[in-house]
């Protein structure tokens, strides 16, 4: 009893030491993001969770009307006061806040002195722009920084390396509530680029001058090298790349280009399996060279046996001098597929000639193709099924492709967009067992709005020329229906019918697509989507038109789309049909 006793009496004696005496302020008045300002600007928010005693908190509230003006002047609130009210509750001390703003100061007039030369730079004069949308504004010390900064950020990257603020001056006119922003900069001589060293490449010496977007002489542009080190990485040849900029040891206005490389891995193997909607289950395995000599070359080759697809290719890559990343392309396809519509079995040789063209990837080539198929003939039904119509044909034809896509992030786009044209022709009787022409197009369109939502928009257009429609392959012909086209529908299940009602294709194409995300953690999200269009003869469109729901998953190996989709207003077909599709958005 003794021990408990002495236990409670040291107790006793330490709970006035374990009390906790704080602040507790509440402000109003404003909103964010003056209320926070105000709020980190009073000396009072530092005790919410600090011992204070009475005569700290007295003093500390007698400060906090000129902290609340202090507080406010970044925002152009120069006239800013508080009244409140101070309290005890129990140990603690609540303060409340009542914040008067007060009429804010606006920019009257903006003074930017800037060579006129450098002036005229579209970067520049964009930066310029920047400053200039102040007047008129409420003054804003942060929204004056950023717009500041930006312009002389401008320069550098354009060449004015040299370029030093020499007036930086905000005159604010309490009284009137104005405020005159003065700048100016002396920005010096424009530097040009001088010569590229590359450190550490195992190709001969000139082979990596075809991806340098510039010329010695050319003016110095940090938008340039930023374009030079992504076609570095693009080009798959290297673990490590720095494009650095030799800024300090610069002269007579000419900065050198070091490029630091360390060789990626020669040969890489890949395999795993893989489950889509259009194909169903399967493996893939490959196996790419990415360079086979000191000039470059790639070769790659890869196999996929699926349910309904089987196809093994092989392509070689040969890349050609110049500065615009010409390369020719050597390649055989063997394709064995099975769609509810179809079956085929081809043979495809293809040559071609890609290059960069005014930031599209041009692509000019020729192709031959060869085989056997069966259309309107389902997996399950014997080759004797009324209505299945069979082929064989041999095709050689031309191929002239345009293919552009820009985006902030590849692995899960914000902000984006593609667009890709083909155009396919034979060029006469020779070699082939039927003439046609053909041209396609494709865009995609992604937007982030709201921090958490997306909106993609996607659209389709193909037609085609022939003598003998029935001569081309199902590669060639026109279908509808699929996770990349109409959702809610069989992969390629939407197309012309014969006499029997068998769906073998046509010579047009129109799809559009909307698809609405919306992610409820950075991992997870939810979509709903609108697919409409139609595969057909002539000018009988009559759209198709499926809508759903489903759960988008950013997953380690990429974003995972899963989709249910059932068909609006369509008296054949009924129910829904679930789609799933793994990897980048473009």
């Amino acid at each position: 009893m003794r021990r408990i006793h002495r236990y409670s009496l040291l107790l006793l004696l330490l709970l006035p030491t374990l009390s906790h005496a704080g602040v507790q302020l509440v402000v109003d008045g404003v909103d964010d993001p003056l209320k926070a300002a105000v709020i980190a600007g009073v000396s009072l928010s530092q005790y919410a969770t600090r011992d204070v005693s009475e005569a700290q908190v007295r003093r500390l509230y007698e400060r906090a009307d000129a902290q609340v003006g202090t507080a406010l002047q970044p925002y152009g609130y120069y006239e800013a006061h508080a009244t409140g009210k101070l309290e005890q509750v129990g140990k603690d001390w609540r303060v409340t806040l009542h914040i008067a703003a007060g009429e804010p100061v606006k920019v009257t007039s903006v003074d930017i002195q800037l060579d006129p030369t450098a002036a005229k730079l579209a970067p520049i004069r964009s930066a310029r722009r920047g400053i200039d949308k102040l007047k008129g504004q409420r003054l804003d010390d942060n929204a004056y920084d950023t717009a500041r900064d930006a312009l002389s950020h401008a320069l550098t990257a354009n060449g004015y390396l040299d370029a030093r603020l020499t007036v930086r001056r905000v005159d604010v006119h309490r009284g009137e509530r104005t405020a005159a922003i003065h700048l100016a900069w002396d920005v010096g001589r424009r530097y040009r680029y001088g010569q590229v060293h590359f450190e550490g490449s195992q190709f001969q010496q000139g082979f990596l001058d075809r991806y340098i977007p510039f010329k010695p002489g050319d003016y110095f542009d940090q938008n340039q090298l930023l374009k030079f080190q992504q076609a570095l990485n693009g080009a798959d040849y290297f673990s490590i790349v720095n494009v650095m900029p030799q800024i300090d040891s610069a002269k007579n206005g000419i900065v050198d280009i070091d490029v630091e490389l360390a060789p990626a891995k020669r040969t890489i193997y890949s395999a795993g399996l893989f489950l889509g909607t259009d194909t169903g289950v399967g493996i893939r395995g490959g196996v790419e060279s990415r360079w086979v000599n000191q000039y470059g070359h790639k070769w790659k080759n890869d196999i996929v046996l699926a349910q309904r697809l089987k196809t093994v290719t092989t392509q070689y890559t040969i890349p050609l001098p110049g500065d615009n990343e010409r390369s020719l392309n050597f390649g055989a396809t063997y394709r064995d597929a099975n769609t509810v519509t179809s079956q085929s079995r081809t043979l495809e040789l293809v040559a071609n000639e890609s290059e960069l063209w005014n930031d599209w990837v041009r692509t000019v080539g020729l192709h031959a193709l060869s085989g056997t198929f069966s259309v309107g003939k389902r997996s399950d039904e014997p080759e004797s099924t009324p209505g299945v119509e069979h082929g064989s044909s041999t095709l050689v034809y031309a191929e002239g492709s345009l293919t552009r896509k820009q985006a902030d992030n590849l692995d899960f786009v914000r902000r984006g967009w593609s667009l890709s044209f083909a155009a396919r022709s034979t060029a006469g009787d020779l070699l082939t067992s039927a003439r046609f022409s053909q041209i396609t197009a494709d865009a995609k369109w992604i937007r982030a709005f709201w921090r958490n939502n997306r909106i993609i928009l996607r659209g389709s257009y193909g037609h085609t020329w022939t003598d003998d429609f029935a001569a081309l392959p199902p590669q060639l012909r026109f279908f509808a229906g699929g996770d990349q086209s109409i959702r809610g529908y069989s992969f390629q299940a939407i197309g012309p019918e014969n006499s029997y009602g068998r769906v073998i294709g046509g010579d047009n194409l129109l799809l559009g697509s909307a698809t609405l995300e919306h992610y409820f953690t950075p991992r997870w999200g939810i979509a709903t989507f609108v697919d409409a269009g139609n595969a057909f003869d002539g000018t009988n469109v009559k759209p198709k038109i499926g809508t759903g729901i489903g759960v988008r998953w950013r997953s380690p190996v990429g974003l995972i789309r899963v989709d249910v989709g059932t068909p609006i207003n369509d008296a054949q077909r009924h129910g829904v049909e679930l789609h799933l599709v793994i990897g980048p958005d473009l």
